[in-house]
């Protein structure tokens, strides 16, 4: 995956929220091409997993908590420079401090609660699109 795709989580706030169309549509509007897509529920165990790297972290319990109080969406992306792209698409962690146009500046509400999560390497992005997505489930 390296070099082109990247990994997105539309997270529990912006489903609920329902903001999945408008994230969705600004993706594709952005150049990126779904490349897989799920509805999902995270169990506690995958949240641990997944954000392990962050589990000396003092908001870790928090963000297994948020990561699994509801479905996500996943999806694996494809585009020239996808990561820096995406990167660029979503905005800061803190919606206040996120670019306008930026989804995060759209659809968080909080650092906490920051609407999507997004690849920050080539690597991580490999990574972490494995963790979601079986090979036959990538187009």
């Amino acid at each position: 995956m390296a070099g082109n795709k990247t990994f997105t989580m539309i997270k529990p706030d912006a489903v609920e929220n329902g903001h999945i169309g408008a994230i969705l549509e600004q993706i594709n509007t952005s150049g990126f091409r779904i490349v897989a897509l799920k509805l999902t529920q995270m169990t506690k165990a995958d949240a641990e997993e997944f954000y392990a790297v962050h589990n000396e972290r003092p908001f870790f319990g928090e963000l297994v908590e948020f990561m699994t109080r509801g479905p996500i969406v996943a999806a694996i992306l494809e585009k020239e420079n996808a990561v820096e792209d995406f990167r660029t698409l979503i905005g800061a962690t803190n919606p206040a401090d996120a670019a306008e146009g930026t989804i995060r500046k759209r659809y968080a509400t909080s650092i906490g609660e920051n609407a999507v999560h997004g690849s920050d390497s080539d690597e991580n992005a490999t990574i972490e699109g494995a963790f979601h997505f079986a090979g036959r489930e990538m187009f």
